[in-house]
């Protein structure tokens, strides 16, 4: 008899200690909340921001190379990057201006005028 009681007091310990990991899991679970914003990434329609107004610049000393470029977010924006890529490399800056307007300085990119073939912006709201 004294058996069977040990056994039952055992059961029913590991069942508390579930609920009480299971209970302390769901807490810590609870508690990470990722705030609202716009974000997205791809290749096409996105959700997110919608660029718009882009304006590229070219190298007044090299016309085949790249200056900068300039655009406008729909939303405002802290912290801004813009790419050119040419299918393989993308050539990532940071982008000064703000909140909207924005321009990206790409004098050091190695991705030419003539196999540029797309604009890459990353961008924290």
């Amino acid at each position: 008899m004294n058996r069977v009681i040990k056994f039952r007091f055992r059961i029913l310990a590991l069942l508390a200690l579930a609920v009480i990991l299971s209970a302390a899991t769901y807490g810590f679970a609870a508690a990470n909340n990722v705030p609202a914003g716009v974000s997205g990434e791809g290749t096409g329609a996105i959700s997110g921001y919608t660029v718009s107004n882009v304006n590229y610049f070219l190298d007044s000393n090299d016309p085949t190379q790249f200056d900068h470029v300039t655009f406008t977010l729909d939303a405002n924006a802290t912290d801004v990057y813009g790419g050119i890529g040419n299918g393989t490399i993308i050539y990532w800056t940071s982008c000064t201006g703000g909140p909207t307007n924005f321009s990206c300085d790409l004098t050091g990119s190695s991705v030419s005028v003539a196999g540029a073939i797309e604009l890459h912006v990353s961008s924290v709201q």
